[in-house]
């Protein structure tokens, strides 16, 4: 581990060297902290929605009928597309057999009971 950190270390001292400048993806993206909260909370909400899909062994297009949408769209929800709402992204967790209790446990970063 020492060593991942020396390494890391040195790259940075390398980096900063030629005027780079370490920064988080929010700082280079110009997100404001609830830009980046909605940003965080939309790909917790998509993993679940994975994680459930995967814990079924459903494939996009049988969880995709199971919710009452379409392949592509259950694709979109799972890579966090923007153009899915987080109303479709609830609203589709539920329909799959999700209850408030596992909704609030992947906003808040729990591992969900899928089951």
């Amino acid at each position: 581990m020492a060593m991942k950190s020396q390494a890391e270390k040195e790259k940075r001292e390398k980096l900063e060297a030629k005027d780079w400048k370490p920064t988080s993806v929010a700082e280079f993206l110009g997100l404001t902290p609830d830009e980046e909260k909605m940003v965080e909370l939309r790909l917790a909400l998509s993993k679940g929605i994975r994680d459930r899909r995967c814990a079924s062994r459903l494939t996009q297009e049988k969880f995709a009928r199971a919710v009452g949408s379409s392949q592509s769209r259950v694709a979109k929800m799972e890579a966090g597309d923007p153009a899915v709402s987080l109303d479709l992204l609830i609203r589709s967790l539920f329909k799959a057999g999700a209850d408030v209790k596992e909704i609030s446990g992947i906003i808040a970063g729990r591992s969900s009971k899928v089951g």
